[in-house]
């Protein structure tokens, strides 16, 4: 049984998600006292968090951020507002999906179950290390290690990654890495993509990586393995 955590102020919308996704037998829990959700996320151990954007004393974006100090958990994010970039800013500070309000249960449970078998069925099978440009990637731990330091990936930058490697020097479809990744490409913007890519990218660079996966136009991306002279 999985733990999901669901930091939401509307009671009614919480005891709505709670129900539905207690029908598949996860088990939900709650936030009652805003000020202590970090007490409450180290007390659950949640494998998956639901946040909403406008919440009492701190927004979601706040929480999102000190979790992701914490913890590679999947995280959701839930908002009522539709202006692009709060799903650019969720993104960015390391969400691994968003659901706009209002939204149908049956997409939102759809959403949950790509993220876990991702998240946790994925990383069951992924003890192996790789390579890349001189880097070990620990797909297990999420985190690439070399030379210049270490850094720790979300769990879609760390399948991401994954993914181009298997197929490095080739170009990797935007469809195929959507497909892969959320399993049913109507459950997902093509900007999502875009904003994880970009943000593996950022962090590759971190450790001395910069320039080693390539978009290409109309097509998809690419992981460059480069030659040791």
């Amino acid at each position: 049984m999985f733990n999901i955590l669901i930091i939401e102020d509307d009671v009614t919308l919480y005891q709505q998600i709670s129900d539905r996704l207690e029908q598949w037998s996860y088990a939900v829990h709650g936030i009652h006292d805003f000020q202590h959700v970090m007490e409450v996320f180290t007390e659950v151990k949640p494998e998956l968090v639901i946040i909403d954007i406008q919440l009492p004393k701190y927004d979601g974006f706040h929480w999102c951020r000190i979790i992701r100090e914490h913890s590679s958990v999947p995280i959701l994010f839930l908002s009522s507002r539709d202006h692009p970039t709060d799903m650019v800013m969720s993104m960015n500070l390391g969400a691994d999906d968003f659901i706009q309000k209002p939204f149908h249960f049956d997409v939102l449970v759809a959403k949950i179950q790509a993220l876990l078998r991702r998240a946790y069925d994925y990383n069951a099978e992924a003890a192996e290390l790789k390579t890349f440009n001189g880097a070990t990637v620990d797909l297990e731990q999420n985190r690439l290690t070399n030379d210049h330091g270490t850094i720790e990936l979300t769990k879609n930058e760390i399948y991401i990654l994954k993914l181009l490697i298997e197929q490095k020097n080739k170009v990797v479809s935007r469809e195929s890495l959507i497909e892969r990744l959320w399993e049913d490409e109507r459950f997902v913007s093509d900007n999502t993509l875009t904003v994880n890519v970009n943000r593996l990218r950022k962090r590759l660079g971190e450790i001395g990586l910069e320039n080693t996966i390539e978009t290409k136009v109309g097509q998809g991306y690419k992981a460059i393995e480069k030659v040791s002279p």
